[in-house]
């Protein structure tokens, strides 16, 4: 078998794994606990804290364990919006992961925030100036996601954070897809708060993290023991903490680990393109994540190029997993001006540092076989 659903989750590394452990077993307890066994916990939750933050070129202190990166988004986006005074206006793009749209519509429906969606390019790019030109006195807030989960795409960040600094907005960016890949961090990108999640990078389901400048406001989406520095309250998931620290540090890709994986990308970029009649790539191809390449196959519908690919021994998806089952065309390419009929047959396909030039080739030779089976059938 050949996994490319990296997106979706990864598995969890033996050395992740080995971080963890003390903390299931010996060293259990509460870190709020005021004894042996709890401060056991309370200094490998340190440790890791001081690790992601390293990773992620902020303070300690500016590091908020969550639940995922679905957590992280909404705590950043309801927390900075409700704790600013400066108006109800936020500013996203509808090409966002589910969890920031969701959290802009929450804001819109119970607090009467006001959304602005930018203009896309047809392949998911934004122009900074545009976010310059939405900008407003009252504007609370911009989210606009790094590496796009569907189509691969990855904004110029750094720019716009410049823009949103002159104007005095604080800046999100939903960093799931692109941790591991791409430079991070606070004072790298710019930004005033970035979301990752741990299973994208190699820990388990169920921990995540919010980097945030400690100057930013922050209403707390979770009230109780205070914990987080108040930020984020309930007993915190030490072993979710300590593994995400390792695989956040083990999943930081060298440039040549970086430029080995877009060759073969561009492996199966150029294969695909060249053996399918009609397919087309989704997405930037000049700036793009680099173990992303996602394919239309006008024809076809994607969940049986699915079907057939796994018969070959590929594991794949049609588009984000938060979407699996629905009948609906994905949101992202609709607002790229992709047809929904042709939305539909959208496969994606996502690599890690383990495949080789032999995975790329065979996965060209089985997409061919199993687009052109599917076309003969209709």
């Amino acid at each position: 078998m050949i996994y490319l659903d990296n997106a979706a989750t990864t598995p969890v590394r033996r050395e992740v794994l080995e971080a963890m452990w003390p903390y299931l077993t010996g060293d259990f307890g509460n870190p709020s606990s005021h004894h042996e066994v709890g401060e056991a916990a309370a200094r490998g939750l340190a440790a890791a804290r001081s690790s992601v933050a390293a990773s992620l070129g902020c303070r300690a202190s500016e590091i908020i364990f969550t639940a995922g990166g679905t957590e992280a988004d909404n705590l950043a986006i309801k927390g900075i919006a409700l704790a600013s005074p400066r108006g109800r206006h936020v500013i996203t793009t509808a090409i966002e992961h589910e969890a920031v749209l969701e959290s802009c519509d929450y804001l819109r429906r119970f607090h009467g925030f006001e959304i602005d969606f930018l203009p896309l390019r047809a392949d998911g790019l934004i122009d900074p100036d545009d976010v310059t030109r939405l900008l407003r006195p009252d504007t609370t807030l911009v989210t606009i996601m790094h590496g796009n989960n569907e189509v691969g795409t990855v904004q110029p960040i750094e720019r716009i954070a410049e823009l949103t600094a002159a104007a005095g907005v604080p800046f999100h960016t939903d960093a799931v897809q692109s941790a591991g890949w791409l430079d991070l961090g606070l004072r790298t990108l710019g930004v005033d708060a970035l979301s990752i999640s741990g299973h994208k990078l190699g820990a388990p389901k169920g921990i995540g993290a919010l980097a945030i400048r400690g100057t930013v406001a922050l209403e707390p989406l979770l009230h109780g023991g205070g914990q987080e520095r108040g930020r984020r309250s309930g007993t915190e998931n030490v072993a979710g903490a300590v593994g995400l620290s390792a695989a956040l540090r083990l999943s930081t890709h060298s440039r040549e680990e970086v430029a080995a994986v877009t060759r073969i990308r561009d492996l199966v970029i150029d294969g695909v393109l060249a053996s399918v009649p009609d397919a087309f790539l989704t997405g930037s191809r000049a700036s793009r994540l680099p173990s992303h390449a996602s394919f239309c196959f006008p024809g076809t519908s994607g969940e049986a190029v699915l079907l057939e690919l796994e018969r070959r021994g590929i594991v794949c998806s049609s588009g984000s997993a938060c979407a699996a089952g629905s009948d609906e065309p994905s949101h992202v390419l609709v607002a790229l001006g992709i047809a929904p009929e042709v939305a539909k047959t959208a496969v994606r396909f996502t690599l890690d540092v383990t495949t080789t030039e032999a995975d790329a080739r065979e996965v060209v030779a089985r997409v061919t076989e199993a687009v052109a089976t599917l076309q003969s059938r209709r």
